[in-house]
């Protein structure tokens, strides 16, 4: 996984701010970064042009006082240990299509964003950002706490579960490599068992069996750095393995979960894969890392070009 020199903090004036800046400062620390963005979009302000015309300043002064705004809070929250470059950065319109374009102008390592619980708000940024972005992308969500003791990997052994592993294996290594990784696969029983002639308990243990020889060939590719990885294997009987994951992710005290994206070509990015989707969707209470090697878009150009 690519260093992450640069970072976008998606800002919006919301308590959640305070969370974000923290999460920028303890991530900056202990990578190369180079510079944040830190980023708020302002809705199409449809301002009529007889009163601009009126008030010529009324929009620099009012983008002036927000980036203030942004100053003063980020100044009060974030600890930087290093000289790191802060901007800060108001755009106006789409704010998915405008933050998409600041991380292709400014080839921006990762985009951080909120996910709301209880403060007003939609997780719909997250989506359109997690298939769009040529990026990872942080969700952080309310209440969270910027630490790393524990890390969730789900993997289904693929590529794309590859850079995940990767991922929070160099995360590990940058907070010291006392972390723990938990790679946890979720793995189903095929409707068709029975024609086996095996029963139900029988062709799970089979289906146990696999999951653990192939945890085997999976990690023999990866670098480990010696750090701890624990496979864990959990059954999924209702069809929905994200349920799994998130009840994983409490029962082992898991201080953030890493997924990575389905797409990594142009051609398929868009497609996240349907775990990360769900994901997206449902986790309130975890720090979710969706991890794409950085390029890896789907037709960024033609979506900025909307704008």
């Amino acid at each position: 996984m690519y260093q992450i020199k640069k970072l976008i903090v998606c800002l919006d004036q919301s308590d959640l701010d305070k969370t974000l800046v923290k999460f920028a400062s303890f991530i900056a620390n202990a990578n190369q970064t180079k510079k944040i963005y830190f980023t708020n979009v302002i809705r199409n302000l449809n301002i009529p042009k007889d009163v601009l015309e009126e008030f010529p300043h009324l929009i620099e002064n009012m983008v002036e006082e927000r980036k203030n705004q942004m100053k003063s809070l980020v100044e009060s929250n974030i600890s930087i240990f290093k000289d790191i470059e802060l901007s800060y950065v108001i755009k106006e319109g789409q704010l998915s299509k405008k933050i998409l374009k600041l991380a292709h102008e400014k080839s921006v390592d990762m985009i951080i964003v909120g996910r709301k619980v209880n403060l007003p708000g939609t997780g719909v940024i997250s989506q359109r950002l997690a298939r769009r972005a040529g990026c990872s992308l942080l969700i952080i969500p309310e209440g969270a706490v910027p630490k790393i003791d524990r890390l969730l990997v789900p993997s289904d052994f693929s590529d794309y579960s590859k850079d995940a592993m990767e991922a929070a294996i160099l995360v590990s290594e940058k907070y010291g490599g006392m972390a723990e990784i938990v790679c946890q696969n979720v793995f189903t029983v095929p409707s068709g068992y029975h024609f086996t002639g095996k029963s139900y308990e029988e062709f799970s243990a089979i289906m146990l069996m696999h999951a653990e020889i192939n945890f085997k060939k999976f990690i023999r590719k990866i670098d480990t750095k010696n750090i701890k990885i624990t496979p864990v294997y959990t059954k999924d009987d209702d069809d929905d393995p994200v349920e799994e994951i998130l009840q994983k992710a409490k029962d082992v005290h898991a201080d953030a979960i890493i997924i990575g994206a389905k797409g990594r070509t142009a051609a398929t990015a868009l497609f996240i894969g349907s775990m990360a989707e769900r994901l997206i969707q449902l986790n309130d209470e975890f720090p979710l890392l969706v991890t794409r090697p950085k390029g890896k878009n789907a037709g960024i150009l033609d979506y900025i070009l909307e704008i």
